[in-house]
């Protein structure tokens, strides 16, 4: 009897052995607290921005085709992202450290990378969508191509990555329905959703 719980004991440390070196499990959930919380501060700035122009009705608003408005909108899509990665990487690291494992190892190189190649290919198609004009449509394609880097890297970490990339996309593709409203798609989004993540996250790993 004793012989056959200390088997199980074997291969449960086995299997745990085998997820930590085929999985990036240092993912913060307050990492995605954090990123939610900056993403809906931005949705504030970008409103503000956009709401510049009070003569005009609110769906014309919604569509910056003054280009000194489209840059505000950049630098603070730029400050966001710079702010969230920044934060997401400190806040992984400290937590790799506690559990005594290295922070980048080949694996996360692999989620970075997987992350990175859907992530990068959605950004470069919305920058060129917007300098033709199609602003409407930056909102819903910046979701859904987010949705897609999660699934894309999920197989590299925490499984429950999975779900938010698929909130993503859907709220993405019901915001092609929606254009006049990206403003508030993408805070929900990029922030509310991140939020629910991290606390869910927070609650389930690090607790």
């Amino acid at each position: 009897m004793k012989e056959e719980q200390n088997y199980q004991e074997d291969l449960t440390h086995i299997r745990d052995i085998m997820e930590r070196s085929s999985r990036f499990l240092s993912l913060s959930g307050l990492s995605g607290v954090m990123a939610g919380v900056y993403a809906l501060v931005g949705a504030v700035m970008a409103f503000l921005i956009l709401n510049q122009r009070q003569e005009l009705p609110q769906w014309k608003r919604m569509h910056p085709n003054d280009p000194f408005i489209a840059q505000q909108l950049i630098l603070v899509g730029v400050g966001i992202l710079v702010a969230a990665i920044g934060t997401g990487f400190y806040l992984s690291r400290r937590r790799a450290r506690k559990m005594g494992v290295k922070f980048m190892s080949a694996t996360g190189m692999r989620l970075v990378i997987n992350l990175l190649i859907p992530l990068g290919t959605g950004g470069l198609f919305v920058l060129m969508i917007t300098y033709q004009g199609y602003y409407g449509l930056a909102a819903p394609l910046m979701l859904i191509f987010y949705g897609l880097s999660l699934l894309n890297a999920s197989k590299y970490t925490l499984p429950d990555i999975r779900s938010l990339g698929l909130a993503e996309v859907v709220l993405g593709l019901i915001n092609t329905a929606f254009i006049g409203y990206g403003l508030y798609f993408w805070a929900v989004g990029f922030g509310v959703l991140h939020i629910i993540y991290g606390i869910a996250m927070y609650q389930k790993y690090e607790r």
